[in-house]
């Protein structure tokens, strides 16, 4: 096992907060393997890089020496997690939450070492606690202390309803960390307030508190929005090669980097070595096919990241498509907008009317394939490579005008 120092230069790769460092260096000071907990809601059936960024850094602490627990939150998933929203969550039915967790469970051993990775659920203790148990746990906590976290502060003051349900997330994921003796907890930025509740509950149950370390959250696509199925600015891990690739090709320069530093299990040297090489000129696409390679070899096996990036680059000298290409920031509503008026916001066409037109001749491709619906709609999120005839390319990064 590294010293202390040394693994708080690994684990503080991309971190953006840890509380208390003291306490983690105490902890690792003990020369003894720490409780890793991270808990992932299956509130959808496939995770994407988003979702993996916690999982990286679990895997760092389990190469470390630790031990890592996965926790499914089977049973707060059923009561939705309220953070960042401004309205009451809908709850997943069991059979949804049970049929989203099958998926987690296969899909997280393409990072996590499965002999070395516990799959908790958090049911297993909040089922026995039980009704009388749930109220007792409830007392721990006061409802000025919940209206301190910030999304419940503007809710209230803005008056929009809270769900009393809603206030038992936060003790429900404390208290796992009291169930599971944690030493450390991983969560997103969003998640601080809920990860210091457990701080706080694990002290009123007798024990020591653990460590909270919070990662950043990845923005999707688009570089704006945290990735997110909802926006379509992900992407899946269950997704195929091509699909990967491509999406990672899509994403900006200096998003490349962001990723780079949360998504790659290169040490930073080499990355920092990477950053002068462009700054010296080298090609920044060579270093993106660096990274959908690797990743494309992560979740679909060695080999075929350099098919998938092969297959890309034939892609592109059959459509003999330019290297630099005009790119727009285009501002659609939420429920999305038709093809044909971006393609005019984008100065691909005169109107919309003459984008209808185009699609309608089979003269207008999307990330490479031709499109034949002309009430095709596309939604805020996403980044698009579009082609009207042989030579009008542009890149259209869609957001949302919210």
């Amino acid at each position: 096992m590294l010293g202390v120092e040394e693994q708080m230069v690994e684990l503080g790769r991309g971190a953006q907060e840890i509380l208390l460092e003291a306490d983690l260096r105490k902890k690792l000071a003990r020369a003894q393997p720490l409780r890793i907990k991270a808990g992932f809601d299956p509130t959808a059936p496939d995770l994407h890089l988003g979702h993996t960024v916690l999982i990286n850094k679990m895997r760092q602490f389990q190469q470390l020496g630790h031990e890592v627990i996965f926790l499914i939150g089977d049973f707060t998933g059923m009561i939705g997690d309220p953070t960042g929203k401004n309205t009451t969550r809908p709850r997943l039915t069991r059979e949804e939450i049970e049929a989203n967790a099958r998926t987690y469970q296969t899909q997280i051993f393409k990072i996590l070492d499965p002999e070395r990775t516990k799959i908790d659920f958090n049911s297993r203790w909040m089922t026995e606690l039980g009704s009388a148990g749930l109220i007792g746990l409830a007392a721990q906590y006061t409802v000025a202390r919940m209206l301190e976290r910030d999304d419940f502060s503007k809710r209230y003051k803005g008056g929009q309803p809270i769900a009393v349900h809603e206030f038992l997330y936060p003790l429900v994921q404390g208290y796992d960390s009291v169930a599971l003796k944690a030493d450390v907890e991983l969560g997103g930025t969003d998640q601080k307030f809920n990860l210091l509740v457990g701080r706080h509950l694990q002290e009123n149950y007798g024990q020591e508190p653990q460590v909270v370390l919070t990662m950043p959250l990845l923005e999707g696509l688009d570089g704006v929005n945290k990735m997110s199925k909802s926006l379509g600015n992900y992407i899946g891990i269950a997704e195929s090669a091509e699909d990967i690739f491509g999406k990672i090709m899509s994403i900006s320069d200096s998003l490349m980097w962001r990723y780079f530093e949360l998504l790659s299990f290169k040490p930073m040297s080499y990355v920092n070595a990477l950053k002068t090489s462009v700054n010296e000129g080298r090609n920044p696409r060579d270093i993106k096919f660096e990274l959908g390679v690797e990743l494309v070899d992560r979740f679909h096996g060695a080999g075929r990241g350099e098919a998938a990036r092969d297959a890309f680059i034939a892609r592109f000298r059959e459509g003999q498509i330019p290297e630099e290409i005009n790119e727009f920031n285009v501002l659609i509503d939420a429920e999305g907008a038709k093809l044909a008026y971006v393609l005019k916001e984008v100065q691909l066409v005169t109107g919309t009317g003459a984008g209808y037109r185009m699609i309608e001749q089979g003269a207008v491709k999307v990330d490479g394939q031709k499109i034949s619906d002309r009430d095709l709609v596309v939604m805020p999120g996403t980044k698009l490579l579009l082609q009207v005839g042989k030579r009008g390319f542009a890149r259209a990064n869609l957001l949302n005008k919210i």
